[in-house]
């Protein structure tokens, strides 16, 4: 018997997805935040107060791995997900969602995955064992638009079964690699394998494999671009989706700008001279 209730039996007892709601940009929570404030004032806030109570301490050793795993996935998010094609010595095309994912470098472009061991001959799923072979992959940023695509890419079929059909996605073809693009997706980076590290566990064996991608071209929808400049790329026209805790993902709807301080303007404010006498607060 499973503790979990069914999920469509789930699903339906909840709204429709919400398509009246659009992406904004909001005020923050304190724009008169001020130096050494600390918190904000949103009414839970006060959750959140510094507290030598309250916590539990987990050490990693002493835990099953799969509740490591459920504990990482939920606490570190959003998180962005690559949607990831290769292309097999064989010529054989795999497309996958990776949540271990982000960008590294601008100068020159590189970008990170970590991909967990699988079921391949070697150990490796089919993305990691594809990389270390080809040396080639292609990033496809997912949005709302397919998501549940991108979702069926996951399910665990043979090697041999070809996870574009489906996905009903569209394979085009990519300029400086073998491994197509998602068609559907609005940014894309065609990538050569540029380092890997095995990861292993505390008795040497192989669990997961980081992978350093040299992005060598990318490729963006033109309606995404921020008409004013050819390289912002506007998060509401993107839409993309953020990876979450067990099987929940988020959409991004609202935004919030923050400038950063700069200070040589702020060094001497009467609030910043007030933050820097106190000094940090310590439990």
């Amino acid at each position: 018997m499973t503790k979990h209730q069914p999920f469509k039996e789930l699903e339906a007892s909840r709204p429709d997805f919400d398509i009246s709601y659009k992406p904004h940009y909001t005020k923050t929570a304190e724009p008169d935040f001020r130096p050494g404030q600390g918190l904000n004032g949103l009414p839970y806030s006060k959750e959140f107060k510094a507290s030598k109570d309250g916590f539990r301490s987990v050490i990693p050793e002493k835990e099953e791995k799969s509740d490591i795993y459920k504990m990482m996935i939920s606490g570190v998010t959003p998180r962005p997900v690559a949607f990831v094609s290769t292309l097999s010595e064989d010529g054989i095309t795999n497309l996958a969602p990776i949540s271990y994912f982000n960008v590294c470098a601008h100068n020159p472009p590189i970008v990170m995955i970590s991909v967990a061991k699988g079921n391949h001959q070697d150990g490796w799923k089919d993305t990691n064992h594809n990389i270390l072979t080809t040396k080639e992959f292609c990033i496809s940023i997912i949005s709302e638009s397919f998501l549940e695509a991108s979702n069926y890419t996951a399910v665990d079929c043979p090697p041999e079964v070809d996870e574009w059909v489906l996905s009903g996605l569209t394979q085009r073809s990519s300029e400086t690699i073998k491994p197509p693009r998602v068609g559907e997706s609005a940014f894309s980076m065609e990538c050569n394998l540029q380092h890997s590290y095995e990861v292993k566990d505390d008795q040497g064996n192989s669990t997961s494999l980081i992978i350093l991608g040299r992005v060598r071209r990318f490729h963006i929808r033109e309606s995404v671009l921020d008409p004013g400049d050819p390289f912002k790329i506007l998060t509401e026209k993107l839409r993309p989706i953020g990876r979450l805790g067990g099987i929940s993902y988020s959409r991004t709807n609202q935004m919030v700008e923050i400038p950063r301080p700069v200070w040589d303007q702020v060094k001497d404010t009467p609030e910043v001279q007030e933050a820097l006498k106190k000094g940090v607060k310590k439990l």
